[in-house]
């Protein structure tokens, strides 16, 4: 595959990505807590939304990560820096995926078992907490997938 090729697919799916999780948590799950009347089927939604985004983003930013080593390898030193870029994105999904969603999730089961919603739970506190750092670390995710498209589209070195 030559490299102009290469790095067109690289943007392409480096823009599709970006687009999609950014788009689900910026106007998707908004729409979906203005909409359902009911505050938990819609965080149970949105929680489903996130993990399945955040799936997709572990096997895309590792997808693109052996791009760029290719790249890199080919004398592209622009995407040196991409590399970091997507490290740090690999690491907040890994962080949200496998840490922060799960811990959510189980929270909010509890509550369920419990009957209550988990905003009546006793680990209503822990949850806001929990869902304040997630909502920190989407937006670091979103901040570095702009700059990450905006590498990737750069005109070549």
């Amino acid at each position: 595959m030559g490299n102009a090729r290469t790095q067109r697919i690289f943007s392409v799916i480096s823009g599709l990505w970006v687009g999609s999780f950014i788009a689900v948590g910026f106007l998707v799950v908004p729409v979906l807590f203005s909409s359902l009347g009911d505050r938990e089927v819609a965080g149970m939604i949105a929680g489903s939304l996130f993990k399945t985004t955040a799936y997709c983003g572990v096997a895309l930013s590792g997808f693109l990560m052996v791009m760029a080593n290719h790249l890199v390898r080919q004398g592209h030193q622009r995407y040196r820096l991409i590399r970091w870029i997507l490290l740090g994105m690999l690491m907040s999904t890994i962080g949200a995926a496998f840490i922060i969603i799960p811990w959510m999730t189980s929270l909010r089961d509890q509550a369920l078992f419990a009957g209550l919603a988990v905003r009546e739970s006793s680990n209503a506190i822990l949850f806001s907490r929990l869902h304040g750092v997630s909502s920190v670390v989407f937006l670091i995710q979103s901040a570095l997938g702009l700059f990450l498209v905006w590498q990737a589209t750069k005109n070549a070195d």
